[in-house]
């Protein structure tokens, strides 16, 4: 695989210091950006971190500055249709995807980056919300990792019944008419954070956090992308809905939920922890979407939670 610079935007990140970025090339010819960033001293293995959608590799500095203080060497990608890679549309504000199966060629792409780049094994994945889904497809498909860590999980979108039904049809009308690249209703082309005060929002509690998501957006508004095209939407229907039927692999698993989440299914999120062999769902208390992401002493028990478990998998 052929790997060339990419920008990093370390002024923003508050990532450690040493990381690189690269390009690199998916099968059907989409340019995707991967980051990564090694611990000092022997690395104890690799993680591979799956952003959820919306999100791009600089939000994850934080997090592989945990990471490897506890020791593990740490790779980010910027999925298709978002952050540095290449959109889908000629309007770049939507996050779209044609079908959600084509992540699993970003997710083949990031292997072969990471052989490429001999980033030390053993392997593990930790993802964050549509990270989760496309995380739990490639886990079924055999993604070479001795353990999983999930944060608030996309394995079902958080609808009622009547906003199921009408983001059903809404996205059947829109593929019949040729719209399905239009944002989906309700959504705006503006990133999240740039719209929703700190106040009422449904990521973290932690307002020096939220101030940091702002700033790099602020100081860097090409990584972000709005509300979901309503393709994108439909695709998500379809996949959530194929993967509640696919049984868990048998793999240790750690997955992590905000008790206030209102963006992803709790009850998809229970019932598949129920049943995965190996797996525990730890609830975070008044949490809010992005556990990785919220207070301080938060973040610090969740990512030693995680670090216990990749140690004991190693």
């Amino acid at each position: 695989m052929e790997l060339s610079p990419a920008p990093l935007f370390t002024d923003v990140a508050g990532a450690p210091a040493g990381g690189a970025a690269h390009w690199l090339a998916t099968e059907d010819g989409l340019r995707l950006r991967i980051a990564h960033w090694s611990p000092t001293g022997t690395a104890k293995g690799t993680v591979l971190l799956f952003p959820g959608r919306t999100e791009y590799i600089e939000k994850y500095g934080p997090a592989a500055g945990d990471l490897t203080a506890r020791g593990f060497a740490t790779l980010v990608v910027d999925w298709r249709g978002q952050g540095l890679a290449d959109r889908l549309l000629p309007d770049p504000r939507p996050g779209h995807v044609v079908n959600f199966p084509d992540y699993q060629r970003d997710v083949a792409a990031v292997v072969q980056a990471a052989s490429a780049l001999d980033l030390p094994k053993p392997w593990f994945l930790i993802a964050h919300s549509m990270g989760g889904c496309i995380g739990l497809r490639a886990l079924i498909e055999g993604l070479p990792v001795a353990a999983a860590a999930f944060s608030g999980p996309m394995w079902a979108i958080s609808l009622s019944m009547a906003q199921r039904t009408f983001a059903h049809g809404v996205t059947a009308l829109s593929t019949f008419f040729g719209l399905s690249h239009r944002l989906s209703p309700g959504t705006k082309g503006a990133n999240y954070v740039q719209v929703q005060p700190f106040e009422g929002n449904g990521l973290t509690n932690d307002p020096e956090m939220y101030r940091f998501l702002q700033n790099q957006l602020a100081a860097h508004p090409e990584l972000g992308i709005g509300g979901p095209s309503l393709q994108w939407l439909r695709e998500a229907l379809r996949e959530t809905a194929r993967l509640a039927h696919q049984p868990s692999p048998d793999l240790p698993c750690l997955t992590f939920l905000g008790t206030a989440d209102a963006i992803v299914s709790r009850t998809a999120i229970e019932t598949r922890m129920e049943h995965w062999p190996k797996g525990e769902l730890d609830l975070v208390e008044a949490g809010r979407h992005e556990v990785l992401m919220e207070d301080a002493a938060t973040r610090a028990r969740t990512f030693d939670r995680i670090a216990a478990l990749f140690d004991a998998a190693s």
